[in-house]
C-alpha cells in the first residue's frame, strides 16, 4: 500500500508537473518582450494559444474582464513582437483587453493577485509598470495621449520612439477620440493608430461609426503597392512634406470616386490600411513591420471577435466581458450568492424606471453604453423608442437629455459615477442653468471595490454640490431608491441627482408604494443623547449595524441616527434639532470629505451660530486602491469599527 502512494505521488510531482510545463512550454519561458523577440514567428500562434488559454484558466478562479482580453491576444503578442517596448510606447484604450499584455510584461507570476487588495492593478498604469505608458480606466483617451507622446518623440532629436494607441470601435464613438483624431491630422506626428474593432463596447456598438467601420474596406493590394511608391518617392527626395500631403489628398480622392465610399480617416490625412483579420498573428507582424516606420498619422483597422477562442465568451460577449468564476471545461458560471438575497439596486432601478415609465408617457431612458450593466436594458426591451444607448457618450448623454427636457420630455440619464466627471461641464451648461427636469442617476456611487481608483464614484456629492439649480439624494435603502426616483419624475423638481452604489440593497421585499418624499427632508431613524450620527446614502446602514452592536452590549447611552437622504438642499430642521440639542456629531458618507456632507454639516452650523464637535467619516484626500467594498471601506474608515471607533472616542 506503501508503495502504491509513494508511486503514485512520484507521478504528481514529476510526471505530472512536466505536463504542465509542456502545455505552455512557450509562454513559461516568457518573463518579458525581448524573451518573446527570440521566438520565430512561426512559434507565434501557439503562443497565442497558450497565452490565451492562461488568461482563461486564471480568470476562471480569479475574476476580471475575460472577453475584451481574449479578443486581442494575437494584437498584443504582435505589438510586443515587432516593436521595443518599453521604450515604443503602446498606449491601451480603457484597458480592458490588457490582460495579455500584464502577463508577458512580468507580471505572470503575480497575475493571480490582479484586482485583489495590494495586488497588481485592474487597469494599466504607469505607478505599476514602465510597459503601462499612460493611465487606463475611462474609455477614449487612447489617441490624444499617444499624439502626446508621439509629438514629445519627434521634439528630441535622439529619439527614435515608435508610439501606438489601441482603440476599440466602441471608444472611437467618444468625443474625445474624434479630438485626438482631428489634432492628430493637422500636427507633425508619426503615430499608428490601431483600431480593434469587434462590434462591441460592454454591449453592442451602436450609433453612425458602428455601421461605417462595418460597411468600410481598403484594398490591401493597393495599400502595399501605395506603401510601396510612397518609399520610394521619398527615398528619390520628391515627397518632402507639403508634397507628401498633397499627394496623400489626390490619392484619396481618387480612391474615393473609384470605390463610391469616403474614408473619414483619411479625409483628416491619417492613412488608413484595413480592415484585416485581428487573429492572424502572422500577418499582423507582417503588417506592424511595414508600418512601424512609415512617417505621418496612420490607422491600421482589424476585425477581431471578443471572446475570441473561448466559444462560451465568443457565443455571449456581453455576458463574458466580466462573467465572475467559471467552470473552463463547461463553460458554467459560478453563482456565488444565495437565493432570497436582497436584489442589486441596479435591478431596483431598472424595475422601477420601467414601472413609472409604464404611468408616465413622458419618461425616456438615456445611458452611454452601459444598459445592461445599470438595467436600463429592461425598459429598453418593452420600450425600445423610448430608450436610448448614446455609446460612450457621457457628455452628448447629459446634453441629448437636457434637449429632450428642453422640448417636454423626463429623461433619466444612467450614467456610472466615475464616468460622469467626464460631463461635468454639460450638467452645469447645458442642464443646470435651466434647471431642466432631467434626473441624473449616478449608478456605482461610492467605492465600487476590484475596478479601483478609476471607478471609484467618489467625487460626485463634493462635485456637484457647488452647483445651482440642483437637487442631489442618495436613498439608504431599495425603498427609498424607489420613491426618490418617483419624486424625481414629478412636476416642478427641475435637475435632480440619485446617487446609489454597486451591487446589494438591505432588502429581500423591495417593493413598495411608490410616494413622493419632500425635496431637502431626511429622516430620524432613532432617538439617543449626547451624539448624533447623520448620514447619506446606503452607508447609513452600517451606522444602524454599528449602533445594534452597542445595544447587544447593554449600553445605555446610544447615540442618535439620522439619514440626511438630501445633500441639497440640506434638512435645515433636522440640523437646527441637532444643533440645539447635541454638541457633538459624526458625519458619515461615502465620498471624498473634502467638500461633502461633513463639509456641508459644518457650514451650516457655522453660519447659524452653531459650535459642535464634528467629526467626518469619508473617503480621504487620495486615490484609494482595489480591493473588496469591505476591505476598502476599512481601510477608508467607514466601515462598522471604524463607525464605533469614532462613537467611543
Amino acid at each position: 500500500m506503501l508503495g502504491t502512494y509513494l508511486i503514485f505521488n512520484y507521478l504528481c510531482t514529476h510526471i505530472f508537473t512536466k505536463v504542465e510545463e509542456k502545455k505552455f512550454n512557450i509562454l513559461n519561458n516568457i518573463k518579458d518582450p525581448i524573451d518573446l523577440r527570440k521566438l520565430t514567428v512561426d512559434e507565434l500562434p501557439q503562443l497565442c494559444n497558450e497565452l490565451r488559454e492562461d488568461i482563461v484558466q486564471e480568470l476562471s478562479v480569479n475574476p476580471g474582464h475575460l472577453a475584451s482580453s481574449l479578443g486581442v491576444v494575437e494584437i498584443t503578442v504582435a505589438l510586443h513582437y515587432v516593436f521595443n517596448t518599453p521604450e515604443d510606447r503602446i498606449v491601451w484604450d480603457v484597458g480592458h483587453q490588457a490582460y495579455g499584455h500584464k502577463i508577458l510584461t512580468g507580471r505572470r507570476e503575480q497575475f493571480k493577485t490582479n484586482r485583489k487588495l495590494h495586488g497588481i492593478m485592474p487597469f494599466p498604469s504607469p505607478l505599476e509598470s514602465e510597459y503601462d505608458t499612460f493611465t487606463c480606466g475611462h474609455a477614449s483617451n487612447s489617441i490624444s495621449a499617444a499624439l502626446g507622446m508621439a509629438v514629445a518623440a519627434s521634439s528630441s532629436k535622439d529619439s527614435r520612439r515608435r508610439v501606438v494607441a489601441v482603440i476599440g470601435d466602441g471608444a472611437m464613438s467618444g468625443g474625445l477620440a474624434f479630438e485626438g483624431l482631428n489634432n492628430a491630422s493637422s500636427s507633425p506626428n508619426d503615430l499608428l493608430i490601431i483600431l480593434n474593432d469587434n462590434n462591441m463596447s460592454i454591449d453592442r456598438s451602436v450609433g453612425g461609426m458602428k455601421e461605417y467601420l462595418i460597411n468600410l474596406n481598403t484594398n490591401e493590394t493597393y495599400n502595399r503597392l501605395r506603401y510601396k511608391a510612397s518609399r520610394w518617392l521619398n527615398r528619390k527626395g520628391y515627397l518632402e512634406e507639403d508634397r507628401r500631403k498633397g499627394l496623400i489628398r489626390l490619392s484619396n480622392a481618387l480612391k474615393s470616386a473609384i470605390s463610391h465610399q469616403q474614408n473619414i480617416f483619411e479625409g483628416m490625412n491619417i492613412r488608413y490600411f484595413g480592415p484585416f483579420n485581428g487573429h492572424d498573428v502572422k500577418e499582423l507582424v507582417r503588417l506592424l513591420r511595414q508600418l512601424k516606420d512609415m512617417k505621418g498619422p496612420k490607422m491600421l483597422h482589424l476585425h477581431t471577435q471578443k471572446g475570441h477562442g473561448y466559444k462560451p465568451a465568443e457565443n455571449e460577449a456581453t455576458i463574458w466581458h466580466a462573467p465572475g468564476k467559471f467552470d473552463v471545461d463547461t463553460g458554467e458560471r459560478i453563482c456565488e450568492e444565495c437565493d432570497n438575497q436582497p436584489p442589486k439596486f441596479q435591478k431596483v432601478f431598472g424595475e422601477t424606471l420601467l414601472e413609472l415609465a409604464e404611468q408616465n408617457p413622458r419618461i425616456v431612458g438615456v445611458t452611454p453604453a452601459m444598459p445592461t450593466g445599470c438595467s436600463m436594458n429592461i425598459m429598453m426591451e418593452k420600450m425600445p423608442k423610448r430608450t436610448f444607448d448614446v455609446g460612450i457618450a457621457e457628455g452628448h448623454a447629459v446634453t441629448f437629455s437636457g434637449g429632450m427636457a428642453k422640448d417636454g420630455l423626463q429623461p433619466f440619464c444612467n450614467i456610472y459615477s466615475a464616468f460622469a466627471q467626464r460631463a461635468y461641464d454639460n450638467i452645469i451648461h447645458d442642464v443646470a442653468i435651466l434647471n431642466l427636469p432631467v434626473v441624473i442617476c449616478l449608478d456605482r456611487a461610492g467605492l465600487v471595490g476590484e475596478d479601483g481608483a478609476t471607478h471609484h464614484g467618489a467625487f460626485d456629492l463634493a462635485a456637484l454640490r457647488p452647483i445651482p439649480n440642483i437637487t442631489i439624494s442618495s436613498p439608504m435603502d431599495e425603498h427609498e431608491l424607489r420613491r426618490l426616483m418617483y419624486t424625481a419624475q414629478l412636476p416642478g423638481k427641475g435637475t435632480f441627482v440619485i446617487r446609489y452604489p454597486r451591487g446589494k440593497g438591505v432588502q429581500v421585499n423591495w417593493r413598495c408604494p411608490l410616494e413622493e418624499v419632500k425635496v431637502g427632508t431626511g429622516r430620524k431613524i432613532r432617538d439617543g443623547k449626547d451624539l448624533a450620527i447623520l448620514s447619506i446614502g446606503p452607508v447609513g446602514n452600517t451606522v444602524e449595524e454599528a449602533i445594534e452592536d452597542m445595544v447587544k452590549t447593554g449600553t445605555s447611552q446610544l447615540p442618535a441616527h439620522y439619514d440626511m437622504r438630501f445633500l441639497k438642499p440640506l434638512d435645515e430642521a433636522i440640523l437646527k434639532e441637532v444643533g440645539e440639542h447635541f454638541s457633538r456629531i459624526i458625519t458619515v458618507e461615502d465620498g471624498v470629505k473634502n467638500g461633502g456632507l461633513g463639509s456641508a454639516v459644518l457650514e451650516w452650523m457655522n453660519d447659524h451660530g452653531y459650535h459642535p464637535q464634528i467629526t467626518r467619516l469619508g473617503l480621504p484626500d487620495e486615490f484609494v486602491e482595489h480591493g473588496t467594498v469591505e476591505e476598502l471601506q476599512h481601510i477608508v474608515g467607514i466601515d462598522k469599527e471604524a463607525i464605533l471607533a469614532a462613537i467611543n472616542k
